[in-house]
């Protein structure tokens, strides 16, 4: 009952490597738009403020869809990707990562704002008094201040794309091998006949995996606090 199959350990392979991805791609944008966010007020910051919080709020096969719509092979973005660089993004498992980061972007750019809104900023201004450039204050203040803000951003979005599901089937489909990643492949098992064992399987594993990240994810934040404390 408890013993994993090829397929299986398959699935959960391609769901680690899509979602170690998709946050690895959306980290430096999240970062950046954590701190426009946060620091930054100009006409339209509303409006880029739902934006970016819209995939928590959207269905995930809405956000699919416009995935689909825009970089599909005759989408505006997809067009241009595919005649000029030969890129095709729909039923790859890149498209699969993309899909994944889109939804888990918000939870990521929402804790990297509150770590940042909560740095103390004389402490970057007394930086810049002894004659730090911007973007060196940025490195050796800030970044290092906000560091478990980034770190549970980042354990957030990791989880959130590990279980990504309805933006995933309807931009990459279900392709074994290809993008069907575990939530995928527990839906499959699932529909089909005698599946009740392998879909048993599954959701234990994404349990255990989702617990563990969580887990690893607080206990870093707290060596993070407490040398930061220190």
């Amino acid at each position: 009952m408890l013993s994993v199959s090829p397929l299986e350990m398959e699935a959960v392979r391609l769901s680690l490597w899509v979602a170690v991805w998709s946050v690895a791609v959306s980290l430096p944008l999240g970062v950046l738009t954590a701190w426009i966010l946060a620091r930054t007020r100009f006409p339209g910051h509303g409006l880029l403020n739902g934006l970016v919080h819209l995939p928590l709020v959207l269905p995930p096969v809405v956000v699919g869809y416009v995935l689909l719509v825009l970089l599909g092979r005759q989408g505006p973005l997809g067009r241009i990707l595919f005649d000029w660089f030969g890129v095709t993004l729909p039923f790859t498992w890149q498209g699969a990562a993309l899909a994944a980061g889109v939804m888990a972007f918000p939870l990521m750019v929402r804790a990297m704002r509150l770590s940042l809104e909560g740095v103390d900023r004389r402490l970057e201004a007394a930086a810049r008094t002894l004659g730090a450039r911007p973007p060196a204050v940025f490195m050796t203040v800030t970044l290092p201040l906000m560091a478990p803000g980034i770190l549970a951003g980042i354990i957030l979005a990791f989880a959130r794309a590990l279980g990504e599901f309805g933006a995933t089937i309807t931009f990459a489909a279900n392709i074994p091998g290809e993008t069907r990643t575990l939530p995928l492949a527990l839906y499959s098992m699932i529909q089909t006949p005698g599946g009740e064992g392998p879909a048993f399987r599954l959701a234990i594993l994404s349990v255990l995996i989702s617990l563990g990240a969580l887990i690893v994810s607080e206990a870093l934040a707290h060596r993070l606090r407490a040398r930061l404390a220190a």
